[in-house]
Order: C-alpha cells, then structure tokens, then sequence
C-alpha cells in the first residue's frame, strides 16, 4: 500500500500537469490549478520544503496570470488608439466568450471591442483594426500567462530542491 505521502504529491503533481495544460487550453483554470498543486504539496510535506515567502511568490505570479487574462485584449485595443467604449466591449467580449468555448475565447474579445469602436466612431474598418489590436493583445497575453507558469514552476523547483 502507498503511504499518504506519496499519494498528496501524486495528487498535487497531476494538479500543476492539468493546470499546465489549461494554461494553453481555454476552460481549464491553469495558473489556479498549477498553485493549487502546488499548495497541496507544500502541505503535505508539512511546509518543510515550500514555505510561506516561496507561497507568496507563487501567488502574486497567479494574481499576475489572472490579471494578464483579463487587460491583454484590452491593452492590445489601447495601443492602437481605441475607444474607452472598445477597451471596455473588449473585456466585456473576454467575459461572455468564456460561455462559448475556444471559439468565445478567441472571437468574444475582438467582437466586443469591434462592436465598442464601431459604436463610439461609427468607422466599420477602425473598427476592424481595433478588434485586430485586441486579438493580438490576447496573443501576446497568452504568450505572457505561459511564461508566467512555467515561472511558477521554475520558483517552486527551486524552492523544492535548494
């Protein structure tokens, strides 16, 4: 029989897998799922290896994470210039697209902040480029929340070992 040990990291070591991959997959809470695992295994060591200062690293690199995945598309849409209505209608895109999947994730941004700019200025090729600005935006954020977690995983190796 397994001693309980083994099994919590086991259990924490499959949490940080999956939330690696929902760092690349949409409807999966990746960061979250990395800190959780995380968490669990500094737990169940008894905080002997991981302690609080490592944790709260690792949280505020998730607060970051969380934070890239809501402002990137809307950052993307202020670089080029976009209504305050685009910027909001770009977050407000991120939110709903959330209910539609991939394809929510990925055209729920450029829609909304399309739809805010073509509101505020009435110009349908503005607002393509702004709803273009935002995509890429949300690229670049993805790109962002990756390194993120790999960040998490390289500050919790390092704290595990050294």
């Amino acid at each position: 029989m397994t001693d309980p040990l083994t099994l919590w990291l086991l259990l924490a070591a499959a949490l940080v897998l999956v939330g690696l991959a929902g760092t690349l997959l949409p409807m999966l809470p990746g960061t979250p799922l990395i800190f959780g695992g995380m968490l669990l295994a500094a737990w169940a060591e008894g905080f002997s290896r991981i302690g609080w200062p490592t944790l709260l690293v690792l949280g505020i690199l998730l607060a970051l994470s969380i934070v890239l995945d809501f402002v990137a598309g809307a950052l993307g849409a202020k670089r080029v210039g976009a209504s305050s209505q685009a910027v909001w209608g770009s977050m407000i895109g991120a939110v709903l697209g959330i209910a539609g999947g991939l394809v929510g994730l990925i055209v729920g941004p450029f829609i909304g902040a399309a739809v805010g700019e073509y509101l505020a200025r009435r110009d349908v090729a503005r607002a393509g480029k702004v709803g273009v600005a935002t995509w890429i935006g949300l690229l670049i954020g993805a790109i962002a929340k990756v390194a993120v977690a790999l960040a998490m995983l390289g500050v919790f190796v390092f704290a595990w070992f050294w």
